[in-house]
């Protein structure tokens, strides 16, 4: 019978993709992964140096036995990690998903010099007075009147978006990117629930809220019934 492998390689056109089995110990594994390695650099005739991504799969590594398997692998000649790739995460990261996909709801009044702070989406049901700021990891919805510092994928997030009953900030940020007091358009005066994005250039755009429909699509999570 013959034995089962542990360790699978696989070239593709961006180098070599390493499968690295996700039951056996990590002794095994170790061991598995430096003959075959070693094996395959005697067949490697090039002299510029490979790419090399590691799946471990449903296996968990400390950086320590990461930072060791790069090592190996980086012994061999021409060979260079780009990336180890794993379905597992520790609870922190766990934790710190949840938080950032997470609505948090707050209904107060943000006056001058306060700052709210929320990891995910934040749900505000009051007004943001002039000095106020709101920060989100996510999107900010405002039931109530923006007239403060909005900024919402703090994280980097470009598709975030920021949404307010009356819309009249001081200043607007979506990422990175800055949207000072817009110019005040008569038109506008009157105009209720209007929404902030970064269009196709890389401007902050304010425009009225069904414009989120086809602009953002997968912005809500529940589907509509039939």
């Amino acid at each position: 019978m013959k034995n089962r492998q542990n360790v699978t390689i696989k070239g593709t056109k961006d180098g070599l993709v390493l499968h690295l089995d996700d039951t056996c110990s990590y002794e095994e594994l170790k061991q598995e992964l430096d003959q075959k390695l070693s094996a395959n650099s005697r067949t490697q005739e090039e002299r510029h140096l490979i790419s090399v991504k590691v799946d471990i799969g449903n296996r968990y590594l400390t950086d320590d036995q990461k930072e060791e398997l790069k090592e190996l692998i980086r012994q061999k000649k021409n060979l260079m990690v780009d990336d180890i790739e794993s379905n597992v995460i520790t609870k922190e990261e766990a934790n710190r998903l949840k938080e950032e996909n997470e609505v948090v709801t707050v209904s107060r009044i943000i006056r001058s010099g306060q700052v709210l702070r929320v990891s995910g989406d934040l749900l505000l049901i009051g007004d943001v007075n002039p000095g106020g700021t709101v920060i989100a990891g996510g999107n900010i919805f405002i039931m109530g009147v923006l007239k403060g510092i909005a900024h919402a994928g703090c994280f980097g997030n470009e598709q975030a978006v920021i949404a307010a009953s009356s819309m009249k900030p001081s200043q607007l940020r979506i990422g990175e990117y800055i949207n000072r007091s817009p110019d005040s358009n008569p038109a506008n005066e009157h105009r209720e629930m209007e929404c902030a994005y970064i269009n196709e250039n890389h401007y902050i755009i304010i425009d009225r809220l069904q414009a989120l429909n086809h602009l953002r699509p997968n912005l809500t999570r529940l589907e509509g019934g039939h």
